[in-house]
């Protein structure tokens, strides 16, 4: 992108407001320096490395604290043989520290419970890739101490050194101490006993005893009333004290020249973790801006669709988010003055009203119309904007959602580029810049005309603007528009692959919504803007007449398709109310029906373990403890069966005789026969056997209807296990039915039904047979009439 399109849609404004958030004068500078990723490969591992960092930031509450630029300190680094002075280490110092602490929040070393790492992998890729200097850290926290001066234990012969130094000072103090109590010169002093003059130890000596004592005279103070002496016995004290200053200064220059080459050593490191603090500022920064005007990332896509949901003018938004949070702040220190306070005095900018840009698919142009001061510029800027904040993988003020191309040239021509000195009109500027790049536009540039051709000849403006968007379609170019040209208006409507849109405003008070609203154009509204501007009524009447005289004032038709469209919006924005509190209700239904879910599971799981829990202490049997699981179980799916049909009870009307039903206890098709609306239920034939079902317990079905058999039985369907032996042989038949009853046995039921059928009735007595000799089987008989009859056996189990 070139540096006058960046300009024209305020791209380095919006950069300046980043840069605020960073922390650091190098993130600031970094911030600034932001240019759109024209790679969508490139953009999406950009916009992936914020998504997680952002993550990161949310989940660890981590907060990037100011930090000292190192450029000018690696610069000095390069030199070969350069030793660093002592800020410049104690910086790096610093740096390095806040680098530990960051390394340590994306890691989570202090965590390994609750690590959430796999939350921002690229994030600990970056990491494992910038590798901290662990030696030049160790050896500058060992060296440097907090407040910027080097450590005793920086070196053994530094150590040694400031031991004896701080020895000869005690002697110092101690034999000035016993001198003036001894020659009772205590009169004579300005102060207490001892300090420094020129790097030695002297007496503060009033100036008018200075000739009754024996030493050396070194300085005088501002006033003259003292004199800074050395006593005689302090000298040979003072020239070891020299010379143990000298050897300090050289053991602090070793320890520099050792640290400045550690660090030489392991410069790579150190370039790479300084570079990955400033990138992680940055984000740091994008996520503080994005958060003052409740951003969100843009998706991109590779079919060049173009859907901003909700969009805001960024710079727009910020002003106005900073004046909320003005007036908050006003409010709270109860200061009147900063609560009104803006950019210009005594105006608040007003809220930016949010509209959706979109592009169908298969659209490539999207013309704008309606009146003057309606938000046709401040939406193709809002767009160019977007775009390029978007490419910057920036939040932007859109809704969820947005999708927006990954376009490799963005041409915007807004604005007035006239210039007297270079003899350029508003119609050749427009006309140059296009002829200087129209053989850049490809199918991946995106062309912003704001009245393209609005300065020349209205018809011939027209015939180009139409000329140069069907070369620009040609070129499979994605172009957005605003225009005055009723031609073009018609071209918009009429012209394939183009779609029209207008902005509208209220029928009422003629104010700007600032809205668009699709497939329709708007009136320009001159002279409904020239009133409100102040232009002189006898004007405006002469202006009408000779509308009216061309024949061209088609304002009635129009203003009556924005009436139309304002209703629209209207019912529209009702509607998405409407959507908005029905998925929050839902939403809060769901998180009770969690809750409960979960109470429910607590319950279940205390009472079982209390079951197992007597039963490994003896005292229930085994088949006790299964018996109670049992009931337990079906307490749990009846309670459930009752709060279904008492959420969504099935009405029987639904229900008509003949049609085919869904059971679901059996988990098979029947034939509805009869319908009881008192009872509600339905008689249901299942291949020959026919019963009463809760119609609660049925559904209606797909497939070939049921046919109808000849056994007439009667049942209320209960919760006991059933087994269809129907059709089978005897030998198989009682095989299936003694896995059934081992089975029914280990879930502690207590009775099940096996359904056997009339026939012959050679089936039934085989397994009469059967259960006569059967252990586990308590008593058996034959169901009544109403519940199957002799088709039906039912067994009490031990």
């Amino acid at each position: 992108m070139d540096s006058r399109t960046l300009n024209i849609l305020e791209f380095p404004k919006l950069l300046s407001a980043l840069a605020s958030c960073a922390v650091s004068e190098a993130g600031s500078a970094a911030c600034l320096a932001l240019r759109p990723c024209a790679h969508i490969v490139d953009l999406t591992e950009e916009a992936d490395f914020f998504l997680q960092g952002r993550i990161w930031l949310e989940s660890t509450g981590f907060k990037l604290s100011s930090f000292p630029s190192l450029d000018a300190v690696l610069a000095e680094l390069d030199k070969p043989n350069k030793t660093l002075d002592l800020d410049a280490l104690w910086t790096l110092r610093r740096v390095l520290r806040d680098s530990a602490l960051l390394a340590k929040s994306i890691t989570q070393e202090d965590n390994p419970a609750g690590n959430l790492t796999d939350l921002w992998p690229r994030l600990l890729e970056c990491c494992a890739a910038s590798p901290l200097p662990e030696k030049s850290l160790s050896a500058l926290n060992r060296s440097i101490s907090d407040d910027g001066y080097i450590k005793d234990e920086a070196s053994p012969e530094l150590l040694l050194a400031r031991r004896e130094i701080r020895s000869i000072h005690q002697q110092c103090a101690r034999k000035a101490g016993d001198f003036a109590r001894q020659y009772n010169i205590g009169r004579y002093l300005q102060d207490e006993f001892i300090t420094l003059a020129s790097d030695r130890y002297v007496l503060p000596l009033k100036s008018d005893f200075k000739g009754r004592l024996q030493g050396i005279i070194h300085d005088y103070s501002q006033t003259g009333e003292t004199c800074y002496f050395e006593p005689m016995f302090l000298v040979e004290l003072n020239n070891r004290l020299q010379d143990l200053k000298k050897e300090e200064r050289e053991e602090e220059r070793k320890v520099l020249a050792c640290l400045s080459s550690l660090l030489s050593s392991e410069r790579p490191c150190l370039l790479g973790t300084y570079k990955l603090l400033v990138r992680l500022d940055v984000l740091q920064a994008k996520h503080r801006l994005g958060l003052v005007y409740a951003g969100s990332m843009v998706d991109f896509s590779a079919d060049f669709t173009v859907d901003l949901k909700n969009a805001r003018h960024p710079l727009l938004a910020l002003a106005y988010a900073r004046a909320v949070d003005r007036r908050k702040q006003g409010a709270a220190t109860h200061n009147p003055g900063e609560a009104g306070r803006n950019d210009v005095p005594g105006v608040s900018p007003p809220a930016p009203v949010p509209t959706d840009i979109v592009l169908k698919e298969g659209q490539r142009v999207l013309i704008i119309s309606g009146g003057n001061a309606g938000g046709k510029t401040v939406c193709l800027k809002t767009l160019g904007l977007i775009t390029l904040m978007g490419m910057c993988a920036m939040p932007v003020p859109v809704d969820k959602g947005s999708v927006l191309p990954v376009w490799r040239f963005v041409l915007p021509f807004i604005g007035d580029d006239q210039s007297l000195e270079d003899h350029v009109s508003t119609f050749t500027a427009q006309i140059t810049q296009l002829a200087e790049h129209w053989s850049d536009i490809d199918r991946d540039t995106l062309v912003i005309l704001d009245e393209f051709g609005a300065g020349t000849d209205p018809s011939q403006g027209a015939a180009l603007a139409q000329a140069v968007i069907d070369e620009l379609l040609e070129k499979g170019a994605r172009v957005f528009a605003a225009t005055h040209f009723p031609a073009l208006k018609a071209y918009a409507l009429s012209k394939d692959k183009v779609r029209a849109a207008s902005v509208l405003f209220d029928p009422l008070n003629k104010k700007p919504l600032y809205k668009l609203v699709y497939e329709q154009v708007g009136a320009s509204r001159a002279l409904a803007v020239a009133h409100e501007h102040g232009l002189p009524e006898t004007v405006l009447k002469r202006a009408q007449q000779y509308l009216l005289l061309d024949g061209e004032d088609t304002g009635i038709l129009l203003e009556r398709l924005n009436r139309l469209a304002v209703e629209r919006e209207a019912e529209i924005g009702a509607l998405r109310e409407q959507s908005a509190a029905y998925a929050q209700k839902r939403a809060k239904l769901e998180e009770k029906f969690a809750a409960e879910r979960k109470k429910l599971f607590e319950e279940i799981q205390g009472e079982a373990q209390n079951i197992l829990r007597d039963w490994k202490s003896s005292k229930i049997s085994h088949k006790q403890a299964l018996k109670t699981l049992s009931r337990l179980r079906a307490n749990v799916l009846q309670n459930g069966a009752d709060a279904a049909q008492t959420a969504a009870p099935a009405e029987t009307a639904c229900f008509r005789p003949g049609q085919t039903v869904f059971y679901r206890p059996w988990n098979k098709k029947g034939l509805a026969l009869d319908i009881d609306e008192r009872r509600k239920r339905v008689r249901v034939d299942f291949s020959g056997v026919t019963m009463w079902a809760e119609r609660a317990d049925l559904s209606a079905a797909q497939g070939p209807e049921v046919e109808s058999g000849h056994i007439n039985i009667s049942v209320e369907i209960n919760s006991h296990q059933r087994l269809d032996l129907r059709g089978k042989r005897a030998d198989v038949a009682l095989v299936e039915l003694e896995r059934f009853l081992d089975s029914a046995l280990l879930r502690g039921s207590e009775a099940i039904e096996v359904i056997h059928g009339r026939g012959t009735g050679a089936l039934r007595r085989e397994i009469h047979n059967y259960l006569k000799n059967n252990p586990a089987v308590k008593a058996w008989a034959l169901a009544r009439e109403d519940q199957g009859g002799d088709g039906v056996t039912r067994i009490e189990l031990k």
